[in-house]
């Protein structure tokens, strides 16, 4: 917030201008502006179809490109299909903006959650909400829970591994700044040095060219990989949380952002009223198990 400009004073004005000066230097800010900033605060700015958005009557969503099943279908955000662009347009119409009045950015994963202003109004592409990502964006409340699975070439010894210590001695890989690839380095703690790949195809390319013997991505994408993109691949297992709390996608925003408010309000109404568990089973009903790897 600027504050208004002083007048300067001067020592030949008259005693009545120094004082209107002073009250000027001192003003509350106007009204309408004094009830905005209230307004943040309490929560209140929240009004549908209204919000202080990068373009006034839109609202600017961001993912990454491609956008990979099941979280999008056909690599295309603006249809609707897949389970991130469907919470993405629920969210859109519980802040009062219609699909019309949606427009998709292309935004690496990467830098959706680096320092920096963002030319978005939140970001949706799987991001986990972390502490050290908080230091650098702000998050919505959680829109899904997530578990990491590991995925490899049916009949190879990666394919044979029933627990963590099955993993150790496997060249392992996953895209370069997610949690998957946390989950090797901090809960597997391979021999063998990790890859890190900037996209998840990539990844997937590296499995399939005897690169890497197994890689490690969330288990939804898990179960679209070895179901429509490597046949030939089973899902190893899926390890537990860590910590004991469950790990969260979130919507990214700027740091700071006034809509961060908004926007969690939103979604924990979507989960209130059962909508993002019906999208859930909608989208991403294949899903739902794997052995757990201990």
């Amino acid at each position: 917030m600027h504050l208004a400009p002083r007048v300067p004073s001067r020592a030949i004005a008259a005693v009545t201008i120094a004082l209107l000066a002073t009250a000027v230097g001192c003003a509350p800010q106007p009204e309408d502006k004094a009830s905005d900033k209230a307004s943040t605060s309490a929560g209140t700015t929240c009004a549908k179809g209204k919000l202080a958005t990068q373009t006034s009557g839109k609202l600017t969503i961001a993912t990454d490109e491609p956008a990979y099943e099941p979280w999008f279908e056909d690599d295309k955000p603006a249809n609707g299909k897949g389970f991130e662009s469907a919470v993405a347009y629920a969210v859109a119409k519980q802040l009062g903006y219609d699909k019309s009045a949606v427009v998709w950015q292309s935004v690496p994963f990467n830098k959706a959650f680096a320092p920096g202003v963002k030319t978005f109004d939140f970001d949706i592409n799987q991001v986990s909400i972390s502490a050290e990502r908080k230091k650098a964006v702000d998050f919505s409340s959680g829109y899904y829970d997530v578990r990491q699975a590991v995925i490899a070439l049916k009949g190879s010894k990666a394919a044979k591994a029933t627990s963590i210590a099955g993993l150790k001695g496997l060249k392992l890989g996953a895209q370069v700044g997610t949690t998957s690839l946390n989950y090797i380095s901090d809960v597997v703690k391979p021999t063998q040095q990790e890859a890190a790949f900037s996209k998840n195809d990539q990844a997937v390319s590296a499995l399939k060219n005897g690169q890497v013997d197994a890689i490690v991505v969330d288990l939804p994408t898990a179960f679209y990989i070895t179901s429509a993109e490597v046949t030939n691949a089973k899902i190893v297992g899926q390890f537990e949380n860590q910590g004991g709390t469950p790990e969260q996608f979130g919507l990214v925003l700027d740091k700071g952002s006034d809509l961060t408010s908004c926007v969690t309000s939103a979604v924990d109404a979507l989960r209130k009223d059962g909508t993002l568990a019906a999208l859930e089973k909608q989208w991403l009903s294949d899903a739902v198990d794997a052995p757990v790897l201990k």
